[in-house]
């Protein structure tokens, strides 16, 4: 038996790129898994339900459904967000203010609404997708970074408050990872190849991560067998935020 049978699992931008891959895995696991998307067309064994993150009653509502549909709520995955380019003087009041309104505050909503059922789980856990913007200066990404840097540390007062109701929270913090996002990205460069390269040379292991790398690591963090891991920012970035190699 699988450790997720039985369980419920909702991810948040779930019908692509990571959130895809997250809620796929998780439904190999044994959980009934949920995308939650504002386009959730996605495939069995997933199940898709429209919810925008920025909009409370949107949120409350698909939560309300999801418990209605399945039963219950077990395993939630913040995984929704928007990107950004540019240095801090780069974007107006209104760029900052929807970044942060999708990257963090949707988090908190759909915590929020998801609190209730996650309280009565046995084996409720929250994992909140961070990113090595966080950690690392990385350029023209101001708006971005303050906003997963922001994720960082609600992740670790989310998994304070809620220990001890039995609600692990812990964050995955990816590299450059190969996304449709990422994707968007090198189409826009002026040289695409030249773009990769050197997205892949900046990481340690010398390439793009990989969408089923970071579901791996989700699935480790929202998984029952790690109930004793609570608080945790897990660097999924072939080694970026951690090692200093010397040059080739």
């Amino acid at each position: 038996m699988s450790e997720f049978e039985g369980l419920v699992a909702v991810v948040t931008g779930g019908a692509s790129g990571l959130g895809l891959a997250t809620a796929r895995l998780l439904a190999d696991r044994g959980a009934t898994a949920v995308a939650l998307d504002l386009d959730p067309e996605v495939d069995p064994p997933v199940h898709g339900v429209r919810a925008d993150v920025a909009d409370d009653g949107s949120v409350r509502a698909a939560i309300a459904e999801v418990v209605e549909r399945f039963g219950r709520l077990d395993v939630l995955v913040n995984n929704a967000g928007v990107g950004a380019q540019g240095d801090v003087a780069a974007n107006p009041d209104a760029e900052w203010l929807r970044v942060l309104d999708v990257n963090v505050l949707g988090i908190a909503r759909v915590t929020r609404a998801a609190l209730p059922h996650l309280r009565e789980s046995p084996a409720a856990a929250v994992v909140n997708t961070g990113s090595i913007a966080a950690w690392a200066g990385l350029p023209q990404r101001a708006v971005y970074s303050a906003s997963k840097g922001a994720v960082h540390a609600l992740t670790l007062a989310m998994a304070a408050d809620h220990v001890r109701e039995g609600i692990r929270v812990n964050a995955v913090a990816p590299g450059t990872a190969d996304t449709p996002w990422v994707g968007r990205l090198l189409d826009a460069a002026p040289d695409p190849e030249a773009e990769r390269a050197a997205l892949e040379a900046r990481q340690p292991h010398g390439r793009l991560v990989s969408a089923d790398e970071v579901a791996g690591a989700i699935a480790y963090l929202a998984s029952p067998l790690s109930g004793s891991t609570t608080g945790t920012v897990l660097a999924v970035d072939g080694g970026m935020h951690g090692l200093r190699l010397r040059p080739r």
